[in-house]
């Protein structure tokens, strides 16, 4: 079961941090183990870790128009998204 890191920026932290939406998303997908970072010298940057049971699985829903709509309700700028996978 592979680890990834997604990090980005979002308009508002605090709302981000507060959103149920990571775990509606991510967790039929089989997601677990979910932690959030924010970066203290810039609070618009953040992170999730999280261990994925299937990264292709992963990969198809984060192109689906769901993780689409999430991430919007959650003030990410997609454009900024990168997404790290364990080694």
């Amino acid at each position: 079961m592979p680890t990834i890191i997604g990090y980005h920026s979002v308009k508002d932290t605090d709302h981000w941090l507060a959103s149920p939406k990571r775990e509606e998303f991510f967790g039929p997908l089989g997601v677990t183990n979910i932690r959030t970072f924010v970066d203290p010298q810039n609070r618009t940057q953040v992170a999730v870790l999280m261990d994925v049971a299937d990264l292709d699985v992963l990969t198809g829903a984060m192109q689906s128009e769901g993780a689409g709509q999430a991430m919007e309700h959650d003030g990410v700028l997609p454009e900024t998204l990168v997404i790290l996978v364990e080694a």
